[in-house]
């Protein structure tokens, strides 16, 4: 392809880079900008992909609840079902599910004979019997170009089998209970804190969270998530919280609220976790691998299924994702964006929905 050509694909291109986010330009409409904007289709709620501010939002059905818990009960939002079309400037946009968080989304768009899905962030496990059980899974879209995340694009990063690993955090909290101590499980509060919910055996001893967590569990059970019962600290007598598992954002570490449990083990559950030296630089005593985001055969997986000839890669390994497609003929490229990782999602929770001393929302206010 000579230049003259490559600018005429160019300008046919549907989603392109500007200051304020990844834009349509035949839609008039921007996908998780990070500046505010008339109109944002969101992928999930996350703070790095939801921003406050803009005038209108398009978001999926399934995430409704929990996109309005965190930007606003009054926020202008246009709520699409799975795989429902709607056309805006003649740009066909529909959803479909990307298996990373409740109501989490891949878009799908359509304009002059291409289509192009931008993937959000997704959960594909290497493992082809397995799926993200607090969510809708991931649905391959076929398109002709593919804005896929690279988070943990890297082939060090392999999730081990779901079974097994809540099997190592189930043991690791039964022999906290038997010897009487709390145990402390640090993760997000939107998606990774309901994830170990549902994977955990709640036969064990009490479950406590902490009142960043509640809010985000109650929209789940409010989509049909099955959810195991949940405590407040101030709900159980000190001899159950010996025995308890408690789920909290890491900004509670070395907090007035993580001394109430007294005696405690303490955990981090990240996909960072694979690295060695993460859980010494965390100061835990265990660390547990467990990612919403797809790993590298995840990543291969999601990418094939597509079909796309192109690829864009944002946040991430972008650099050896671009070289692994290009040598296996893929015409790739990268985009940068402003999203950001597990961990720097995670340091922002506690202060976004919590408080910067670990306390409770509603502890802070009284």
């Amino acid at each position: 392809m000579d230049r003259a050509q490559a600018t005429a694909a160019a300008a046919r291109d549907l989603v392109v880079e500007r200051p304020q986010g990844l834009y349509c330009p035949p839609g008039d409409f921007y996908i998780d900008p990070w500046q505010p904007v008339e109109r944002a289709v969101i992928t999930h709620a996350h703070a790095d992909h939801a921003r406050r501010g803009h005038a209108r939002y398009l978001a999926s059905a399934e995430g409704e609840g929990v996109l309005r818990a965190r930007m606003g009960a009054d926020i202008e939002l246009q709520a699409l079902h799975w795989g429902e079309v709607v056309e805006h400037r003649g740009v066909c946009i529909s959803l479909h599910p990307a298996g990373h968080v409740l109501g989490s989304a891949q878009v799908r768009l359509e304009h002059t004979g291409q289509v192009w899905v931008v993937s959000g962030d997704y959960w594909l496990s290497g493992h082809e019997a397995e799926a993200n059980p607090t969510c809708t899974p991931f649905e391959p879209v076929r398109c002709d170009c593919f804005i896929t995340e690279s988070t943990f694009g890297l082939p060090i990063y392999r999730w081990q089998p779901q079974a097994a690993l809540f099997a190592e955090i189930n043991a690791w909290w039964a022999d906290n209970a038997a010897a009487g101590r709390a145990s402390v499980l640090m993760g997000y509060a939107f998606g990774k804190a309901q994830r170990l919910l549902a994977g955990v055996d709640a036969a064990i001893g009490p479950i406590v969270v902490h009142g960043a967590v509640e809010p985000l569990n109650a929209a789940y059970r409010a989509a049909g998530v099955a959810l195991p019962p949940t405590h407040r600290v101030t709900e159980l007598p000190k001899e159950a919280l010996r025995r308890a598992l408690v789920l909290a954002p890491p900004s509670v570490a070395g907090s007035p609220w993580l001394r109430r449990f007294g005696e405690a083990s303490d955990a981090f559950a990240s996909g960072w976790m694979a690295l060695r030296g993460a859980r010494r630089r965390r100061g835990v005593d265990r660390g547990f691998v467990l990612s919403d985001h797809a790993d590298w055969p995840g990543l291969q997986r999601a990418i094939a299924a597509t079909g796309a000839p192109r690829v864009i890669v944002t946040h991430g390994y972008e650099a050896v994702m671009v070289r692994w497609l290009q040598e296996q003929g893929c015409q790739a490229g990268a985009f940068r964006t402003e999203y950001g990782d597990e961990a720097i999602e995670a340091e922002a929770s506690g202060m976004e929905e919590g408080t910067a001393d670990g306390r409770d929302p509603g502890e802070a206010a009284r």
